[in-house]
């Protein structure tokens, strides 16, 4: 974490910022291994040039941040007390004065803002986001080790889904077994909200399991992650209930091809661009082009969705060490809907699938 934070230091010194407020659960643990989602209360962490940083939480967290490894100062706050204050007299016992303050444009609200600007009225404000972002893109070798965790825990996942697959079961029954057997190895929180969709079901990209019965002939698509150790994962795997119809395998066998093509373009130095037209061009030369409307994929990491967004007008070049999604998909209304997503970290020689549970269709009897 020192590390971390010293990185954050230097840029600051480099870019004459006299203090950073982080506000971001996301951005608190990973510069403080402390994560925290106190709903609308106040968490923040300041951090200085020179001068030793200090957390910002409801006081009733103090001990858990503690525990979890912080070891500087603290600002704990009641349901009573203005925590602004609070922040500024830490603050002015650090710097004499304040002309640039880093803080997350993308998170911090409007009254969160205008509360930092009041204090401050002449400092100008810049964004932390693009540093923070970079920074958190090219993981640890210990980050990679919960990340593996993680997604041997969706691999799991994915595997009590297709052993729940019966007919007249529903998406939501299917769902309560994956997340019961999660729960009994420990599993806190899933990444986002789990999806069981069965056949046309399918063909809404962010569809909304419900009551829907599985039946011989249907497809179904499981798209799930959980939180381990702070950190995400996130899997996609297309099943067969049955034997299912010609046109239901070639849109399997089209995201199948245009996924391991993406993988396949996946070095250091390639463009983003680059591996998502190597998957869209053969959902497009197979007259599926217009059944593709989202970016094959993202990165991936604390936040199931990290920076950078893997897109055909996205130049950013990859780089080793580097955490991400492939996930092209085919929804083709009234009929099915078809995506199949791997985590994957860049190496030296290409991209290494994490999830491991099997890409060939897999038919359940």
């Amino acid at each position: 974490m020192k590390q971390r934070m010293d990185i954050l230091s230097s840029w600051m010194k480099e870019n004459k910022i006299d203090v950073s407020f982080i506000t971001s659960t996301e951005n608190v643990f990973y510069l403080s291994s402390f994560h925290s989602d106190p709903n609308e209360r106040l968490l923040g962490l300041a951090v200085f040039q020179d001068a030793d940083p200090f957390l910002v939480c409801p006081k009733m967290e103090i001990e858990d941040a503690k525990n979890a490894g912080w070891n500087g100062d603290i600002i704990g706050y009641t349901d009573i007390e203005n925590p602004w204050t609070m922040i500024n007299d830490a603050i002015v016992t650090r710097l004499s004065t304040v002309n640039k303050i880093a803080i997350e444009k993308e998170h911090m609200n409007v009254e969160r803002y205008e509360a930092v600007k009041e204090l401050y009225p002449h400092a100008s404000m810049v964004s932390a986001e693009e540093k923070l972002r970079t920074l958190r893109m090219v993981k640890s070798e210990e980050e990679l080790a919960i990340i593996k965790e993680a997604t041997a825990l969706a691999d799991f996942a994915i595997e009590t889904g297709c052993a729940a697959i019966a007919e007249g079961k529903t998406e939501l029954e299917v769902l309560a077994t994956i997340e019961y057997e999660l729960k009994k190895k420990g599993v806190n929180e899933m990444s986002f909200s789990t999806m069981v969709l069965t056949g046309k079901n399918g063909a809404s990209p962010h569809g909304t399991p419900g009551m829907t019965k599985i039946k011989k002939g249907d497809l179904v698509l499981f798209d799930l992650g959980v939180v381990w150790k702070g950190y995400c994962s996130d899997i996609t795997r297309t099943v067969a209930y049955g034997e299912i119809n010609e046109k239901q395998k070639e849109i399997y066998d089209t995201v199948l091809k245009a996924q391991l093509a993406a993988i396949a373009a996946c070095k250091p130095g390639a463009k983003a661009s680059e591996v998502d037209l190597a998957a869209r061009k053969i959902i497009a030369d197979a007259g599926y082009g217009d059944y593709f409307p989202h970016r094959l994929g993202h990165g991936l990491g604390i936040s199931v969705h990290e920076y950078p967004s893997l897109t055909e007008t996205n130049d950013l070049l990859l780089q080793e060490g580097m955490v991400y999604t492939i996930e092209p998909g085919i929804y083709v209304p009234g009929v099915a809907g078809v995506r199949i997503e791997d985590d994957l970290v860049l190496t030296k020689d290409g991209a290494i699938p994490l999830t491991q549970f099997p890409k060939e269709l897999q038919t359940i009897k």
